[in-house]
Formats: structure tokens, sequence, C-alpha cells
């Protein structure tokens, strides 16, 4: 695990360039730096040892040195194919797992991506070729960004990399923060930044000796023809492939953990791995928090108590005010609920270990949130006529208040209310921006500096490949638009920078793409019965959990932040978006601003998400566009109130 940088072409591709972005990702990379510089090229990493401690440095070269490579992540079935390359007579000159995609480049071209099971980002110079092959992960678990101007070729494992290369790239897209504001993610090949880019999941990239990029896909998730067999038989399957993952998953040689959040995800992957994958004692990790209605911390106790873990719990505080110019630094674009709790629990875990398994993923291969079976709700509520919907129950729905939480029967039944009246694709979009901003909001927000976002769609990022999927039900073409989109570009992106800041390496065995191909040819009655989520995985669990467990229902803490943390929120709306520079700027409105301030703080509209986007909007463009420090927002914020980040 790793940061990765370069420069191909171009009058800026040396060292000097080079070293600045390789130090700007020194939070990945803290064991040790490498780098290579040829004839319009340079190479670099910086270094978290996970295999082959004294041997695996990188950039790593081929036998004639013609060939160079730098990779972020992990190849978790590269003694596999070692074993297969050294009989063909290959040479290796480490025992790092990486070295195997030079190896099979050779042999193969850049079809090596095929054969690769894992999790990576990686850049590799051809030098006979002069051409630069580039290649990211099926699931999008690792980050690749790139700039391309002219004849030269910037990439980096982060956006801050690049900013460092050359400052001038931080300049706003006025496309990504529409997108931003109506979906809560930036979807590739946007980032919030103008000119920088973002290589999708599962894509390869080549820079021609001209320096012309070509992108292609080379893997896709297929949800037809559905398995056959008992209900007894696929949950036995689907056991006998997850414990494939979870074997293939702890190849380390540091010692690896486990997070345990108590849900349903994480307690599986820890059990199964006790069970399966790992014979001693395995030390795991969890968050209490100070709210019973979402604390965890008592179930992770029972599972770490029933497999004998080495349990490492703490009690935590979530603070928005310590820590919010923490999070938007190593996201390098706007944050979200999720990377507060995310950050905290790394950094207890990176005291420990350097490796950590997580049950990211599950949600998105068995169907595990409430809009899946939702969708299917406003089909049915559709069904009353549209006059009676639109101009009968519509005016008696907008005089009930929202109820102040997001989870409230209100929002319930408005965001129903709001979805009969779209289909396919186009409502799944819709229910997944309910507590955004829709298309008229998000223009009444807007400034003039917004004009170039006026003829952008938004949600075509989760509504094209809902029309694209290889899929005959609804629950199946939105769950591969979550494992397009949403999954990479939301959790799995905030898992690797929150991770990734404490120099840690998180690793997802639900996310290992030939369990995804298994469970999405699961037949869907497996995965959403009725009101039943993620059914299967139930089915799997009743092995292995306490019932407690398995009979609690899902929290959603991190979603609740806005409501929560209220006091804090009013402290950081007085510091940030009373006298916005956004505003200040023409790309949003005051007057809309003020206005969203005074309906929520009075009650009168839940816009707690709403604010939460346009708070981190407003940090993120004071630090990433404007310039100003961390340490200077985060002396802002203390003086105010909070406590200065010790992260």
């Amino acid at each position: 695990m790793c940061g990765i940088a370069g420069i191909v072409g171009g009058d800026r591709c040396g060292r000097d360039a080079l070293a600045r972005m390789l130090e700007s990702l020194r939070h990945r990379g803290p064991d040790d730096e490498g780098l290579h510089l040829g004839e319009g090229v340079a190479l670099g990493q910086r270094r978290l040892s996970i295999i082959d401690l004294s041997g695996g440095r990188q950039p790593i070269a081929n036998e004639d040195r013609t060939l160079w490579l730098v990779c972020n992540g992990e190849i978790y079935n590269y003694r596999e194919l070692r074993a297969e390359l050294e009989r063909d007579g290959h040479r290796f000159a480490t025992r790092s797992d990486c070295e195997v995609i030079l190896h099979l480049y050779e042999a193969v071209g850049e079809r090596c991506v095929d054969r690769l099971r894992g999790m990576f980002a990686f850049a590799l110079w051809d030098a006979k070729r002069r051409t630069l092959f580039a290649a990211r992960d099926r699931l999008g678990q690792k980050p690749f960004y790139y700039v391309r101007r002219g004849t030269e070729f910037a990439f980096a494992s982060e956006i801050k990399a690049l900013l460092a290369f050359d400052p001038a790239l931080a300049e706003l897209d006025p496309e990504a923060l529409d997108q931003y504001y109506a979906l809560r993610l930036i979807a590739p090949p946007r980032s919030m930044f103008r000119e920088v880019r973002k290589l999708p999941p599962a894509h390869t990239l080549r820079v021609g000796p001209d320096g012309t990029v070509t992108q292609a896909r080379y893997w896709d998730l297929r949800y037809e023809p559905k398995l056959r067999g008992g209900e007894g038989d696929l949950v036995d399957a689907l056991e006998a492939e997850i414990v494939a993952a979870l074997r293939l998953h702890v190849v380390s040689d540091v010692p690896v953990g486990a997070f345990l959040s108590g849900g349903l995800d994480s307690t599986l992957v820890v059990a199964m791995l006790r069970r399966h994958a790992i014979a001693e004692p395995l030390q795991t990790f969890s968050m209490g928090l100070p709210y019973r209605r979402f604390d965890e911390a008592p179930y992770a106790r029972m599972v770490a108590a029933r497999y004998g873990t080495d349990h490492h719990e703490r009690v935590v505080e979530p603070s928005l005010l310590e820590t919010l110019p923490a999070l938007v630094w190593h996201l390098d674009e706007p944050s979200d609920p999720l990377s507060v709790c995310m950050y905290a629990i790394s950094a207890m875990a990176a005291e420990h270990v350097k490796v950590v398994l997580g049950g990211d993923g599950g949600d998105e291969l068995f169907g595990g949130y409430d809009r899946y079976y939702g969708n299917r709700y406003a089909g049915l509520y559709a069904r009353i006529p549209g006059v009676v919907r639109r101009w009968g129950i519509g005016p008696l729905l907008r005089l009930v208040p929202d109820g102040g939480w997001y989870k409230s029967a209100a929002h319930q039944a408005k965001w129903l209310h709001r979805l009969s009246f779209l289909e396919g694709g186009a409502r799944y979009a819709r229910s997944l921006g309910y507590f955004y901003f829709d298309a008229s909001q998000r223009e009444g927000l807007y400034g003039p500096a917004m004009a170039a976002a006026g003829a952008a769609d938004p949600e075509a990022a989760v509504r094209v490949p809902y029309g694209e999927a290889a899929a005959d039900d609804p629950i199946d073409r939105m769950l591969y638009a979550d494992s397009c989109v949403r999954l990479p570009d939301h959790p799995v992106m905030i898992l690797d920078r929150m991770s990734m800041a404490h120099g840690l390496e998180a690793r997802s065995p639900f996310m290992d793409h030939v369990l995804a191909e298994f469970a999405a040819r699961l037949p869907v009655a497996l995965k959403v019965r009725g009101r039943t989520l993620r059914y299967i995985q139930y089915r799997l669990a009743e092995r292995y959990l306490p019932d407690a467990v398995l009979q609690r229902p899902k929290q959603g803490f991190s979603s609740a932040l806005p409501y929560m943390l209220s006091g804090q929120y009013r402290t950081l709306f007085d510091l940030f978006l009373r006298g916005s520079h956004l505003a200040g700027a023409g790309v949003l409105r005051q007057d809309a601003v003020d206005a969203l301030v005074r309906e929520h703080l009075g009650g009168r509209a839940d816009h707690g998400n709403r604010l939460w986007l346009l708070l981190n909007s407003e940090v993120w463009y004071r630090m990433r566009i404007e310039g100003e420090s961390r340490a200077d927002l985060e002396d802002r914020i203390a003086e105010a109130g909070g406590a200065r980040s010790a992260a």
C-alpha cells in the first residue's frame, strides 16, 4: 500500500516536481520513498511496507530494465501468478506482490489486468514503446487521478499531489460542484478541479508517444443468468466464496487486524476470519459512542468475546470542530459524515496494526439499503392516478412538517411521493438525491458563476449505468448502479483517504471481484425479500453470529450527525456560511444560503444534509481554491469554541 505519482512528457518531467508530489503523499507511505527518472518519464512511490518489507521497494523494473512499475494496492493472488511466471522463465528481483504485474505485462501485454485479483492502481512505463500503461481495480478500491496538458501527463494517488505539481490546477469545476450538491458524490471522470480527472474503476489508460490518452473498460458485472439451486446450497456456495476471499485478504508480512463495528458486515467478516482464516488471536477495533441509540460497541463486544479476539474499544465523542479541516484536507474534495467516524477508528487501529479488514461492499452486493425495496413501493404508489397524487395528496404532504429527523415518517412519505412521478433509472437517481438539492433548489441557490452547470445532468451518473446493467430485475439494476458509482466514489473513497491518513491499509473482502461476480448472479429474492434486506447474508450469518446482533436494526449513525451535533453546526454555520466565500465568488447566492440556515435553525424545514454539503464545499473552497491553510482554519474554529486538531 502506498502513494504513487508520475510525470510523462512536457518540460517539467524531473526530480524537483516529482519530489514535491511525493512529499504531499508522505502520509500514505511513511516507510520509504523511491523514484525512477528516465528520458521523458519520472515515476515515484511513497511506501507503506506490507509484503517483502526489506526488498519490495518501488519503482520496480523488469529483467532488462525496459519496464518500470509503480503500484498502489495489493495483488492477493500473486503467489499463484509468480509460480506460473517463474515456470515460464521469468526472473523476479523481489518478493513483492506487485512485481507480478511487470512479468504478466511481458507475457500478455495490456491484458495482464484480467489475471489480477486484488485492489490496485498502477502505472507501467514501457521504455521500448515509450508508452505509459495504467489501470485501476475492478471496483475502484484504489484511486488514480491525472491531468493532461498537451504532451504532458501527470498522475497521482491523490489530488493534492497534482496540486503540488502544478498549483494552477486549483480551479473549481462548476459541473462537479453541481453533482456534489445533487448526489453527494463526484463521479468519474470529473473531480472538483476543472482539469483533474479520475480513471473510472475497471478501466485501463494508455498514454502514447505523442501524448494521446485512450481508456478502455476491461471488466463488468453481469447479473444473468441466475444461479440455480436450493436456498441451502446457495448459502453453502456463498460461504465458500467468502472463505476463499478472506484467505486471500489476510496475506501479509505484518499483523492484520479488523474493524468490528457491530454491524452485520464487519461482524461476519471477523467471525469467518477466526473460524477459517486466522488461527491466532485477531486484533479487532471498535468505536463506542455516547449515544445509546447509535452505539454499536456492545454488539461488537459480543462477537469479540465469542471469537476470542484481542479487542480494542474506545469511546469517541464525534467532533466536527476538531476534525473538519483535516477531513477536507485528506479528501481533497468536500467531505461526508461517514468520514468523521472512519477517521477516528482508523487512527485507533493504526496504533496497533498496519493492515485492517472491514465489511465495505456488503450492502451493494447483497442489497442492504432500504431504498431498494422503497423504489418498489414507489412503483406501487404510482398506481394511484397521477392527478390524485399531484393535486390531492401532494398539497397535503406539503403541510406536514419534515419531523427534524432524516428517517422521519414525513420524509419517507414525501420521498415516496416524489419518486412516484418517475420511472426506472430516473427514479433511482432521484431516490439517492432526496436529501440534497434537486434541480429547482439548485437553480435558486446558484449565482452567475454556476451558469456553466446549467446544462449539466448530474443524475446521469446513476441513471446511465442503471439503464446499461446486464440485469433484468430493477433491484439488480440498482445494485449495479451503486457498484459502478456510489460504492467507489463515496464509502470506498472515504475508506481509502481516512485509513491512509494514518498510514493504515484497509482491505475489503466483500469487494473481491470473484465474490462480486458470484453475488451478482444470486436470485433477487435471496437479496431483497419484501422488507427483508440481505436475505442470504443473514441466512449465512445465522451460522456465525449471536441472535442479538442479527435481530437489531441498522443504525446509520454517520447520516445522523447533522442532526445530533446541532450545537457544533451552529458554530460552523456562523463561521463559514454567514459571509460565504462561494457566494462572494458568485458561485452561490448569499440570500439563498441565509434562508436555508434560518429555515433549518427555526425548525421550519429540515435542511440538515443540504447544509452539510454547503458547509463542506465552503471549507473546501477556502482551503483548496483560495489557499487558506489547514492550520489557519483549525485555529479559527478553535477560537470559536473548538479544539485544535492534533492529527
